[in-house]
């Protein structure tokens, strides 16, 4: 029932920016945290940031800690990933994901994802 759609993925050159969306639909059930996470071409799939419901707390991996910000408005069902300062490290295919509760940091612990944004940073 749950669904989760990323939009906003593209090319962009190195030091630049961009802002990746994601959009919630159907039926859910009480408050929920929402993730981002990003996996690169034969690695693992790693966690990227992440926001509780009230949009007060909110974590981030070393790598984007300074460069990324995510954010959330519950009135729109979505979750917004804010890159800059890109790096081409920071390629990779970008997830949204929903879990019920707080926010973790693994992506085990989500319970609903979207099918990813590509994201591709120039040198």
């Amino acid at each position: 029932q749950v669904q989760l759609v990323e939009s906003g993925g593209g090319l962009v050159q190195a030091g630049g920016s961009l802002r990746v969306s994601c959009v919630v639909s159907g039926r859910t059930f009480g408050s929920y945290a929402m993730a981002w996470f990003r996996q690169a071409p034969g690695k693992e799939r790693d966690f990227v940031a992440a926001i509780n419901w009230s949009g007060d707390t909110t974590y981030y991996a070393d790598p984007v800690k300074g460069r990324f910000t995510i954010s959330r408005d519950n009135v729109k069902n979505a979750v917004y990933l804010q890159m800059n300062t890109l790096k081409p490290e920071d390629t990779a295919v970008y997830y949204c994901a929903l879990r019920y509760g707080s926010a973790r940091d693994t992506r085990y612990e989500y319970n609903y994802w979207g099918q990813g944004t590509q994201v591709t940073v120039s040198s």
